[in-house]
């Protein structure tokens, strides 16, 4: 998953950086509103930190644009203890859940996950699809009840997959969506994770789980009725 963190104190948001990408999270930050909204506004963001007190556009004129221009991605903002009005003021801007200062790094982590679960309509960490299923919490991967082993990158790109079952994606926006916006595009990496994905998952083909539709993308497919 690609989020974008929007904080300006460095230390928290170099912090928080490092935990995310410990979580396996593609992160993108910003410094202040403006860049925020910039970035916003150009990556397509499976969800988006905020800090409310930004310099230059605070957080709730950043969010209040973003909605107003039809961005849905989940958005968590981030607020001072005392702040009740920024919560407030936050969620009312169109933000979908909040944390006040200071917070534990795992809860911030556990709070996008349902998040990003919530929006692509998932309400358990159990992802289950067929004989395949997904745990976004411990990322336990297992077929037919075996458990399946995958690198951070592999994991990535499966867990999108998982998140949009029976939903082409392209080559590009699984790009976007998994690498920072200085990845190159005409990479072939994401056919080999697709290679990879399949050996492991599906070594014999049984479940036809991801499906190659030439000139569109990828697919992985529904198994549930199967």
């Amino acid at each position: 998953m690609r989020l974008l963190l929007v904080e300006d104190d460095l230390a928290l948001q170099s912090n928080l950086k490092q935990h995310l990408v410990d979580a396996n999270y593609t992160i993108d930050v910003a410094s202040d509103g403006e860049e925020g909204l910039f970035q916003g506004q150009e990556y397509p963001y499976d969800a988006a930190i905020i800090d409310v007190g930004l310099p230059k556009l605070d957080g709730i004129a950043l969010i209040t644009t973003l909605r107003e221009q039809a961005i849905d991605y989940p958005i968590l903002i981030l607020t001072a203890r005392d702040s009740w009005q920024d919560k407030v003021e936050g969620l009312d801007a169109g933000a979908d859940d909040y944390l006040t200062k200071p917070f534990h790094p795992e809860e911030l982590v556990a709070r996008l996950k349902a998040l990003i679960r919530r929006s692509a309509g998932k309400s358990s960490p159990l992802i289950q699809n067929g004989p395949v299923s997904l745990n976004t919490s411990s990322h336990e991967i297992k077929v037919a009840e075996k458990q399946i082993n995958l690198s951070g990158s592999e994991y990535k790109l499966f867990e999108y997959f998982m998140l949009h079952i029976g939903e082409v994606k392209s080559k590009s926006v699984l790009i976007e969506h998994i690498y920072d916006q200085d990845f190159d595009l005409d990479s072939n990496v994401i056919e080999v994770f697709i290679r990879r994905l399949r050996k492991k998952l599906d070594p014999e083909g049984q479940y036809g789980l991801i499906e190659t539709l030439r000139g569109q993308g990828y697919r992985l497919n529904s198994l549930s009725a199967k």
